[in-house]
């Protein structure tokens, strides 16, 4: 009887997702997750540690650990590989205020429309309302078990709060649709974390072993379970389709493994083939074959023990100050547009910024959708009926602009493709051409943005531009100006700053065999030194429900929140002149700005 062989989504190449009779050699990355600063080397060497990877080893790494270059990176290519491989910033598109303002408008708009709805029928004894997290612990089904191989995670999670506010504030878009698809087909809804353990909830997020979006799909494992990639659209990034990828995938793992939801998860890390192969070294052994026997890789040994930690942590923290909460609100819809649109014009049609149609829609990786589809546009529910609206009013033709172009002397494809930012493939399609040859004098149609390239602020050339800019202000915030002092060698200035000779040398245009003068300077970005972003930008907002106190009044509630009057006003606009106690304000507030 023919085998199920499915390979890792974050690790190796997958076959179609049918049975198939041919096993595939499984191809090994590393995926990396979220990163973020690391602690000092004191604090965590400790031999308990020690056997940590994969999240650990990446969200402790260092910070400000960037080679200088010699020659200025010229290539959107070469920046993002340098992105891939050297940015320890632990920062992403998502942790700004303005997306986390906005996050929580939008929600805080629908909620207010909800409550506007008339009702028909008798309102219920009222019962309490839990939040996403809540949610989740309420349907967990694997089974948590005391190992000290989750004991370590644990400690880690608990000890870093800042990155739990910093993911969980990320969910906030997308936790809804995952955790109730996961319900839906009845997964353990513990599977809706594992975008904390591959991407920080991040779904642009992007490892240098090419695994890209919240579920981190490597290509060929996206392409195996239907995730279009070409240069408009990468499906891994497709917040609907990877999810109901990702379920799919683990669903049917699940089944490959007679209903062992930890081999299941381990194979979706390390590829079934790795994991079946431990399983037949047990069994020749003799030795159990559960996951907790089997010697596995030491990134796939620490993925599933990572996840139930992080799951204990949710259990612990839920419904508490502890965890950023989220409400059991629908953030987003799908609206099939019907054609390819400009991605601006879109977003001005729903009266929301280009930022959040990004966010929303990571997949689309240009100014525009994909002209083939597919054509669902995510689109907060607070704005979807302007957005319909507006859609209705706007004829096909006017979606995407276009230019005629007369073809000159010297003109190809290739050089075209350059000057419009266009795909040759694009040409091609449009313009009815076979192969390569155009001839002069002869007109192409070419779409083009309707507004300059700044103004498509995540589109993948863009990120790349922003990345850049933050790498190159982390390495100014974090260089020190040493001057040479007697005894001094290129070897112990590298030692007392915890970096190499050849970093120094490629720093300050040196050879590393250069004779250093007493009274020269040097230019060193030290290890460890790297300054976190601006706290403008690590602001991270909350919804808070306060009830009114004896005695209160607005002046002092603002203060207390560190947000203004008119700010309150806003939020709550039945508010009367006077506050009555046991009455209830609704807050967005900078939680690390909280008076104590």
């Amino acid at each position: 009887m023919a085998s199920l062989l499915i390979l890792s989504a974050c690790q190796t190449a997958v076959i179609q997702p049918e049975l198939a009779d041919t096993p595939r050699r499984p191809m090994t990355d590393n995926i990396v997750a979220e990163n973020v600063p690391r602690a000092p080397a004191k604090a965590v060497a400790q031999s308990a540690v020690t056997s940590v990877t994969s999240l650990i080893d990446i969200e402790l790494a260092d910070t400000g650990e960037f080679e200088a270059q010699t020659k200025p990176v010229i290539t959107a290519q070469a920046i993002a590989q340098k992105i891939a491989n050297e940015n320890d910033l632990g920062w992403s598109e998502l942790d700004t205020e303005a997306s986390t303002n906005a996050a929580a408008q939008l929600l805080a708009e629908a909620q207010e429309k909800a409550k506007k709805v008339p009702l028909v029928q008798v309102i219920p004894a009222p019962v309490p309302e839990l939040d996403l997290w809540q949610i989740t612990v309420d349907n967990y089904a694997l089974d948590h078990v005391d190992n000290a191989r989750i004991d370590v995670h644990y400690k880690w999670f608990k000890s870093h709060k800042e990155y739990m506010h910093r993911v969980t504030t990320r969910a906030s878009r997308y936790y809804h649709f995952m955790l109730h698809q996961a319900i839906d087909k009845s997964l353990p809804t513990e599977i809706s974390l594992l975008p904390i353990i591959e991407s920080g909830f991040d779904p642009f997020a992007y490892s240098s072993g090419r695994a890209s979006g919240a579920w981190q799909f490597i290509p060929a494992t996206g392409l195996g379970f239907g995730l279009k990639q070409n240069w408009w659209y990468d499906g891994r990034r497709d917040i609907v389709a990877s999810t109901k990828a990702a379920h799919l995938y683990l669903t049917q793992l699940h089944k490959m493994f007679d209903g062992d939801w930890l081999l299941a998860i381990a194979s979706y890390n390390g590829g079934q083939g790795t994991v079946l192969k431990a399983i037949k070294r047990n069994k020749k052994a003799g030795k159990p074959t559960d996951f907790w026997s089997l010697d596995l890789p030491t990134e796939t040994m620490n993925y599933v023990p990572k996840l139930l930690a992080l799951s204990r942590i949710i259990a612990e923290q839920a419904g508490t100050n502890g965890l950023y909460s989220i409400a059991n609100e629908v953030y987003f819809e799908s609206v099939n547009v019907g054609s390819q649109i400009d991605l601006a014009q879109a977003a001005q049609m729903a009266n929301i910024t280009t930022d959040e149609i990004y966010r929303l829609n990571p997949a689309f990786n240009q100014w525009a959708t994909d002209p083939q589809g597919p054509h669902n546009l995510l689109i907060p529910v607070a704005h979807l009926d302007t957005f319909k609206a507006s859609l209705l009013e706007l004829p096909t033709s006017k979606r995407v602009a276009w230019q005629r172009y007369k073809i000159v002397p010297g003109d190809s494809l290739l050089k075209l493709s350059y000057d419009f930012h266009v795909s040759v493939d694009l040409l091609r399609t449009i313009n009815n051409i076979d192969g390569n040859l155009i001839r002069a004098g002869k007109t192409l149609m070419i779409p083009v943005a309707s507004k300059g390239a700044e103004a498509y602020t995540l589109s993948a050339a863009q990120r790349v531009i922003n990345r850049q800019k933050q790498i190159n202000q982390t390495q100014a915030s974090a260089r020190v100006d040493y001057k040479v002092k007697s005894g001094d060698s290129l070897w112990k200035i590298a030692q007392k700053y915890k970096v190499s000779v050849k970093q120094i040398s490629s720093w300050n245009k040196l050879s590393t065999k250069s004779v250093l003068q007493i009274g020269d300077k040097l230019s060193v970005w030290p290890r460890n030194s790297g300054t976190k972003l601006a706290s403008s930008t690590r602001k991270l907002v909350k919804k808070l429900t306060y009830k009114v106190r004896s005695g209160d009044n607005l002046s002092a509630i603002a203060h207390r929140f560190s947000v203004t009057v008119k700010d309150i006003q806003k939020w709550n606009q039945s508010l009367t002149k006077y506050l009555q106690p046991g009455q209830q304000l609704s807050l967005f507030v900078d939680v690390t700005k909280l008076k104590q």
